[in-house]
């Protein structure tokens, strides 16, 4: 992560706070704490017996969760705050509700290896994406790990694996279209159909300049090509800082995130993204951005701000039936905007919620969503022990009809 010195504008911090009166508590649904995690472990008992933490623990936080058509949960550690962690990219075994999250390296330990084969292996994924229509996991490889300062040549890619049997499909190099040592590959998301994927670059390991931008992958011809680089709808917005539990994310050494969580929409017509360090959301049709000679210009005169989200935010996702879901963590909770209506609605919040960070779809419809506290451990505000890694749920049969106040 990165930083710079700013102030936050008074009428800036009375927008974000005034937002959480948009939805009566009548109108918000209740979450369920659905699983709580005590650290994390890789270890495998031959019994029952609760396995042993992971002596990093605290270096290795609960970031993306997916989920395939089986109902496999897979979740990302990325190597962030430390490289200890045996791997990047796991399996989650959500029976256990409490104790360390069990997790399986996958596809296994030796390809999430960090001291060898850095174009091959996974080094740091946060980003990743389940394609249930072809059996695919897309990983998105940021290269760099935690103490470099410039990602090894070849590290930075985009890696397709078999959901079954882990054998990688493809391996796409990102070298071309982001910068080694400036890029923060940070979201996937994926057209299923066509089979093109798109990446959210945030630009943080260049703040304040932010180098951010968005990449189009072709899987059919392993090609790649940046569009809207430096664009201000993907960059941080001026006076903006980040705000979570009514305070500013690192006081004096702000938090600088520019374009993070992308979703597509249920046709794949529409590509929609946040900024963390900002309060507005976008979209984009994905037609003109499958153009290969399509340019910026023409690019971006076909963005949408779809206004203010009501605070800052990480992650996206849509449902089946088309309403976007975004995790606000400055109110706690999960913002649902409606494109027929473009109305937003905070529509469930809990002062427990540390960070709400990837929100993922299970099969039966039911919204699932992280919670690690990412800022406290970016920060190294954690102390071993007291890491705590939680799911929270928003069942499909609750969720509201879409209004505001």
């Amino acid at each position: 992560m990165s930083y710079r010195i700013g102030t936050f504008p008074a009428i800036a911090m009375a927008a974000l706070f005034s937002f959480a009166s948009c939805a009566s508590a009548a109108d918000q649904m209740p979450l369920e704490h659905w699983r709580s995690y005590s650290g994390v472990s890789w270890d495998k008992p031959e019994n029952v017996q609760m396995p042993a933490v992971f002596s990093g623990s605290v270096n290795a936080p609960l970031a993306g969760i997916h989920f395939d058509a089986k109902g496999r949960a897979f979740v990302s550690t990325p190597r962030l705050i430390s490289a200890s962690a045996p791997a990047t990219l796991n399996i989650l075994d959500t029976d256990p509700q409490s104790g360390p999250a069990r997790l399986t390296a996958f596809p296994s330990r030796e390809r999430n290896a960090v001291d060898s084969a850095p174009d091959q292996n996974l080094r740091n994924v946060l980003g990743f994406y389940v394609d249930r229509k072809n059996g695919w996991l897309w990983a998105l490889d940021m290269g760099f790990i935690a103490g470099e300062t410039e990602s090894p040549s070849g590290s930075q890619k985009l890696v397709v694996l078999d959901l079954d049997s882990g054998r990688t499909v493809k391996r796409i190099p990102l070298d071309g279209v982001a910068d080694r040592k400036a890029s923060f590959l940070n979201d996937v998301v994926v057209d299923e159909n066509h089979r093109i994927a798109y990446i959210s670059d945030s630009g943080s390991r260049s703040a304040p300049e932010n180098r951010v931008g968005l990449i189009v992958v072709d899987f059919a011809t392993g090609t790649a090509r940046r569009v809207l680089n430096s664009h201000p709808a993907l960059q941080i917005e001026p006076g903006v800082n980040v705000i979570s539990h009514g305070a500013e994310v690192w006081p004096g050494k702000p938090l600088l995130i520019g374009i993070n969580g992308i979703a597509l929409s249920p046709d794949a017509e529409t590509l929609y993204w946040t900024v963390t360090t900002g309060t507005h959301a976008y979209a984009v049709p994905t037609a003109v951005l499958k153009q290969h000679d399509s340019t910026d210009a023409q690019i971006a005169a076909q963005i949408q701000n779809l206004g203010t989200v009501g605070g800052n935010t990480d992650g996206l996702v849509t449902d089946a039936k088309g309403y976007l879901y975004i995790t606000d963590v400055t109110h706690n909770g999960i913002v649902r905007y409606d494109p027929k209506t473009r109305k937003m609605l905070l529509i469930a919040a809990n002062e427990a919620i540390k960070w709400p960070d990837t929100p993922a779809i299970r099969p039966d419809g039911d919204l699932i969503f992280t919670s690690s506290s990412l800022n406290d451990h970016f920060a190294g505000m954690v102390k071993l022990g007291h890491e705590r890694y939680d799911l929270w749920r928003l069942r499909q049969d609750t969720n509201p009809p879409m209004n505001t106040r």
